[in-house]
């Protein structure tokens, strides 16, 4: 392994010797230079890893000499050190991006952490986690076995995706073969849990029930309304898994405190049609057929299936004797969104303002039809990059910034995730079956019952049900359904795609924040 080059530029560089040589016992290359005329030709004429950089030199000034280092070399790491502690000269050096910075008199141990901190910090930091990952595996694995109540799953998710988020970052890819095991094992038993428990939670047979889609507006955005005499906005981004949003997380948090950064649960199917309508009025989807009929459209029927949300949300503000001035906007294309974002002070009259943004489904559907968006998006830390990169020039970040600018409190959720499919599961139909990979429904359905969660009765779990022989049936974890009439092209172009409408945790388990403006 070739040694790590180092240059030290400081007029005293003869006082630094001892510096020098200790570095040198360490292993490191280290030229020396004592102005920053000579130490700008010799990094533009010869490689370094990092530079050393006196901030009080004569002719060329460090500062300068650090900006020309910059403007042809951007990403060299350059460390300025000086004597001085005036507070200009910090922030100088800091917006011209140095690595660190140092104060006179320095010692040894500070410069070896400095070059520790700057060149090897990914390699400590990949090596820390792991280690510290294969203490909490056990850990884990423990509770699994666990009879775990809906609360500690959402703890044991929050845990899964943390360590996903760190130990990406790794270059160990046997440590992230191990967490993708131990990920899909949780599946598995979050599926069982699931169906073990669903039927209760809607029949009402437990008072220990989660918040679902059909409670979320009452049990978490109505008690917001009245703690602000501002407007209250919700952003609804479609399609958001709880990884997704801890990455756009810190861009939001550079505006707003986190005041809680909960998840619930989506119910099944977890898919658009199902989760937001169910979510938006109050009730589930057979409620809403039967209470609302004009507001419902079945899936075999023609037209979109959320094309109501505004007027099933001021239903269901009604029966909760909201009697407020709200707003219901849907951002499906990029126009809409610039028009929305050039149009936010109209909405300061409302006491609600209710945005949904499309975006995330959008790539999701065309990740799968799309090649290119596929290999832009090829594994989920893929995915979260793209989708972190859109968000960060979007005109939603914008109308989020608008939001804090106002002071205004600000509720970010989602109606239900997707998951990275991988195994197939056969099933077969008639033509009248609906064309979602992880659920069915329809007449007449032939599948092995131990692979799927069945549902023969949609009315104890609160589904339409247009026909008296209509049954559900759910995937689990990482499955998909696939036809065994050309059976190989039709798994190969699915398998790892992002789908929705099953039972995984990051379908069911999805973010809802609350967050109040800096």
């Amino acid at each position: 392994m070739e040694k790590v080059r180092i240059l030290w530029a400081d007029d005293e560089i003869d006082m630094l010797r001892p510096h020098i040589i200790f570095l040198e016992h360490k292993g490191y290359e280290v030229e020396t230079i004592n102005n920053g005329d000579e130490a700008l030709d010799m990094v533009l004429s010869r490689p370094y890893d990092i530079v050393f950089l006196d901030e009080n030199m004569p002719g060329m000034s460090g500062i300068e000499t650090l900006e020309k280092i910059k403007q042809s070399l951007p990403n060299l790491p350059v460390v300025m050190i000086t004597k001085s502690e005036e507070e200009h000269i910090m922030e100088d050096a800091i917006g011209s991006k140095i690595a660190d910075y140092l104060i006179k008199p320095v010692k040894p141990n500070q410069i070896l952490l400095s070059l520790k901190r700057n060149l090897e910090n990914r390699k400590l930091v990949s090596e820390k986690t792991t280690i510290a990952y294969q203490q909490e595996f056990r850990n884990i694995g423990m509770e699994l076995t666990n009879k775990l109540s809906h609360q500690e799953w959402i703890e044991l998710y929050r845990k899964l995706v943390r360590w996903e988020l760190e130990l990406e970052q790794s270059a160990d890819q046997g440590i992230m073969e191990v967490l993708r095991m131990q990920q899909d094992e949780a599946n598995r038993q979050f599926s069982r849990f699931v169906e073990d428990n669903y039927i209760d939670w809607l029949r009402s047979r437990t008072s220990d029930k989660p918040v679902l889609s059909h409670t979320l507006v009452r049990d978490r955005i109505l008690p917001r309304l009245d703690s602000s005499d501002k407007p209250l906005f919700v952003v609804l981004i479609d399609n958001l898994r709880y990884d997704q949003w801890k990455s756009i997380q810190p861009l939001i948090e550079e505006f707003f405190r986190m005041e809680a950064d909960d998840l619930y649960y989506s119910i099944l199917p977890t898919t658009t049609q199902y989760a937001r309508n169910a979510m938006f009025a109050g009730l589930m989807p057979s409620e809403i057929r039967r209470l609302y009929p004009k507001y419902w459209t079945d899936e075999e029927d023609e037209g979109t299936k959320n094309q109501y949300e505004a007027e099933l949300l001021a239903e269901q503000l009604r029966r909760f004797g909201k009697d407020i001035r709200f707003s219901y906007n849907k951002v499906l294309n990029l126009n809409a969104g610039k028009k929305l974002a050039e149009s936010m002070a109209n909405l300061m009259v409302n006491k609600l303002n209710v945005i949904v943004y499309n975006f995330v489904d959008m790539l999701s559907h065309a990740r799968t039809e799309m090649e290119m968006i596929r290999e832009l998006a090829e594994d989920e830390p893929a995915y979260r990059s793209l989708m972190l990169s859109w968000f960060r020039h979007s005109s939603l970040y914008d109308i989020i910034q608008f939001i804090a600018a106002k002071k205004c409190d600000l509720i970010v959720t989602t109606d239900h995730g997707s998951v990275y499919v991988k195994d197939p599961v056969k099933i077969l139909g008639d033509r009248t079956v609906n064309t979602n990979l992880r659920y069915k429904y329809g007449r007449n359905l032939k599948y092995n019952p131990r692979e799927v969660f069945e549902v023969k009765d949609p009315e104890s779990i609160f589904l339409p049900r247009p026909n008296v022989s209509t049954a559900y049936v759910f995937t689990r974890s990482a499955d998909f359904f696939a036809y065994p009439n050309n059976y190989n092209h039709y798994v190969n172009y699915y398998r790892n795609t992002f789908q929705h409408g099953g039972i995984s945790l990051q379908e069911m388990l999805v973010p809802v924040a609350y967050l109040k403006a800096k």
